[in-house]
Order: C-alpha cells, then sequence, then structure tokens
C-alpha cells in the first residue's frame, strides 16, 4: 500500500518554524535594523498622503479602505482628486496602473529571488516589497539564489524589512487622516520623504550602468515635468532602461 504523501506545512506552522530559527531571527532582526532610513521616508510620505486623504472629500469609509489596501503614495496621491469628481473607475485603474509601472520592473529581479516559492506566497510578497525594500535586499544579496528560491535566512531579512516599512507606512498614514486638521502645510514633509529616500538610493550606484540609468531618469523625470499624470515619472523609467541595457552591452555586467 502505498503512503500518503506529506502534509503541505500551514502558515503557521511555517510561522512557528521560522520564529524558532536563529538565523532567521538574526536575519529578521537585521532587516529590522537596515529599514529604518527608508521605513523614516515612508513614514514622512505616508503622513503626507493621509493628510491628502483626509482633506480630498472622499468619504472617510473609503479613504480608510485605501489606507489600509493600497501600497502606494503616488497612484493614491493621483487617485483622490480623480475619485473626488466622479471620474470612472477604468480611468483611476488605467492612472494608478501607469503610475506603479516601476514594478514591473522590480518584479522582473524580484522573480530571481523569489520566483520558485508558490504562488500564493508570492502574492502575499509582492504586497509586501516596496521601494525601499527592493533597494536594500538587492544592495545586500546582488546574487539571487539558484533556483529562484530564497534562503530562509533571505526571507528572514525580507520579512524584517518589509513588515517594519508597512507598519511604518500605515501608522502615519493613518495618523495623517486623524491629525489631518492640525498638521501645518508647512513641515513640508513629502520633501523630506524624498530625502529620506535619496538617502537610501544612493548607496546603490556601484557601477557606471547603474549610475547612467539614474542621471538619465533624473534628467528625463526633469525635463518632462510638465507632462499629465506624473508621466514623467513613465518616461524617467523607460529611459533608464534604454540607458541601463546601453550600459550593459557597452561596458559589459559587472561580476
Amino acid at each position: 500500500m502505498q503512503a500518503a504523501p506529506p502534509a503541505t506545512p500551514t502558515w503557521r506552522g511555517r510561522w512557528h518554524a521560522c520564529r524558532t530559527d536563529r538565523a532567521w531571527r538574526a536575519a529578521f532582526a537585521a532587516g529590522c535594523r537596515d529599514i529604518t532610513g527608508g521605513a523614516l521616508g515612508s513614514s514622512a510620505i505616508g503622513l503626507v498622503v493621509g493628510v491628502a486623504m483626509a482633506k480630498s472629500g472622499v468619504d472617510l469609509r473609503l479613504v480608510l479602505a485605501m489606507s489600509l489596501l493600497v501600497f502606494a503614495s503616488t497612484s493614491q496621491l493621483a487617485a483622490l482628486p480623480l475619485m473626488a469628481a466622479g471620474a470612472p473607475l477604468w480611468l483611476i485603474v488605467a492612472t494608478a496602473c501607469v503610475l506603479n509601472l516601476r514594478f514591473m520592473v522590480f518584479s522582473a529581479n524580484w522573480r530571481m529571488y523569489l520566483g520558485g516559492h508558490r504562488r500564493s506566497f508570492r502574492m502575499l510578497l509582492a504586497y509586501l516589497a516596496g521601494d525601499p525594500v527592493y533597494a536594500r535586499f538587492v544592495q545586500r544579496y546582488p546574487r539571487p539564489p539558484a533556483g529562484g528560491r530564497a534562503s530562509r535566512s533571505q526571507l528572514g531579512y525580507f520579512a524584517g524589512m518589509a513588515l517594519t516599512n508597512w507598519a511604518a507606512w500605515h501608522a502615519s498614514s493613518l495618523a495623517g487622516i486623524v491629525l489631518a486638521d492640525v498638521i501645518p502645510a508647512a513641515w513640508g514633509l513629502r520633501f523630506v520623504g524624498v530625502l529620506a529616500l535619496l538617502a537610501l538610493a544612493l548607496p546603490a550606484l556601484t557601477d557606471r550602468a547603474v549610475c547612467l540609468s539614474a542621471l538619465v531618469a533624473a534628467a528625463v523625470a526633469l525635463g518632462a515635468a510638465g507632462l499629465p499624470m506624473g508621466l514623467n515619472i513613465v518616461a524617467a523609467l523607460l529611459a533608464a532602461l534604454a540607458a541601463g541595457l546601453w550600459a550593459d552591452r557597452r561596458w559589459g555586467v559587472p561580476r
């Protein structure tokens, strides 16, 4: 009589196994520490987004749902005036998708680290994988694992960063909604958040190809700043991709 296949571990069982693994706990703690700067930037921008949502005129229940379910400042800020003006759903969704095209680029690289895991698990990780998390993770682990399956330590590091960043974003976003009437606009919190994210991104400029891509992206984003709906960001993204591909062919991929 053939033996039954082993049962698939439950999420609770996996979480317990991770928490009792010293290497996972150490990596988790390291992730929490390393994302501190990025989380501060996320907090500043989250506070700005929370204030903007509270003052947009959109129903408070919808604002709270958006704060908890949507994890992207640019698309939230772009969607708010469209929602307040009663724009059709397809236009709101299309605007958010266009402004978040950069995550398609991130996901192509994430696949080399996480593509070997189950789809449901990848979907959860995709929700948590914000910009600062991606920047720090690829800095720490520049070489993807064999088979696209991150090790337990790598997953612990990801979890520490992602959960810290997620908590900082949502706590500040909810605080912005609640304290919208007492936070002065003169604080310039969005600019502070941008500076914090720049401090996170600058250490990633480690070779000529990356530096060229960053310079091209900055130039295009500034030069096309007059485009509507944040399309200058999309143009900068495409230009950076083209510059990076050209640089890799010209100078070779660094090893």
